[in-house]
């Protein structure tokens, strides 16, 4: 048996990068998965090769989010397992960014978690049992040259991440955050040569992380017993970017 087996996942983001190798890991572990993406050509290819299933989702649309969750929760019976994955991130200095540009990454990286957490956490409240684990960023920690609007967004989450857990703890929901370093995903090909430059020069370790890397500790904080003393904490994969 698996550490998650038979357990309804719903992994946001699903489509590449990390949400995929989340994706990767849970289904060996047995998980029941629901994937959704907004890039529908590359969420049909995932789920097929999975046996998942797939919904095609605009993660900062709130009645697209309600229908899914909701979907899933009566479909299945169940919602075990919530993964919020899906964000953006572009490069922008603060003295050239617009309105839209804030406002944009604030709806996908933040305001996402908030929705599909708020629609998921009556399902799990109800059943009594639950995990809610939300991809940040060491960024949020200390903050990135030409990416304030990234760094407050995930900054956001794990704060939304501790007030949640706070609330969900006492109906068995835990509620927690990955703050990944780096990690090379099609997410960082915004970036330029010389901010990725710059920054592997400043990593202990000396080189960027893999989605692989970064899956186990979403198994970890889904599993049971594994996972079952973490409330509200954010664990940091960084390759040492940032040491708590």
């Amino acid at each position: 048996m698996g550490a998650l087996d038979g357990r309804v996942a719903l992994v946001t983001g699903a489509a590449s990068g990390m949400g995929a190798a989340i994706a990767h890991a849970y289904a060996a572990e047995g998980a029941q998965l629901v994937l959704a993406d907004r890039d529908a050509d590359r969420l049909t290819a995932a789920a097929a090769e999975l046996g998942a299933e797939a919904h095609a989702l605009d993660v900062t649309d709130a009645d697209a989010v309600r229908e899914v969750v909701d979907g899933v929760a009566a479909s299945r019976g169940r919602l075990d397992v919530l993964v919020n994955c899906a964000g953006i991130l572009t490069e922008v200095p603060l003295l050239e960014m617009d309105v839209e540009t804030f406002d944009e990454m604030i709806a996908v990286d933040l305001r996402s978690v908030f929705l599909c957490s708020r629609f998921a956490a009556p399902h799990m409240v109800a059943a009594g049992w639950g995990r809610i684990i939300s991809i940040a960023s060491q960024l949020a920690l200390k903050g990135g040259e030409s990416l304030a609007h990234y760094s407050a967004a995930k900054a956001g989450v794990l704060g939304f991440t501790k007030a949640a857990a706070r609330e969900l703890a006492p109906h068995g929901v835990l509620v927690n955050a990955i703050a990944p370093g780096p990690i090379l995903t099609p997410m960082i090909d915004g970036l330029s040569e010389e901010w990725k430059a710059a920054k592997q020069a400043e990593l202990p370790l000396g080189r960027f992380g893999r989605p692989e890397e970064v899956a186990p500790t979403a198994v970890l904080l889904a599993s049971d017993p594994g996972g079952t003393l973490y409330v509200g904490q954010t664990l940091g994969p960084n390759s040492g970017d940032v040491m708590p």
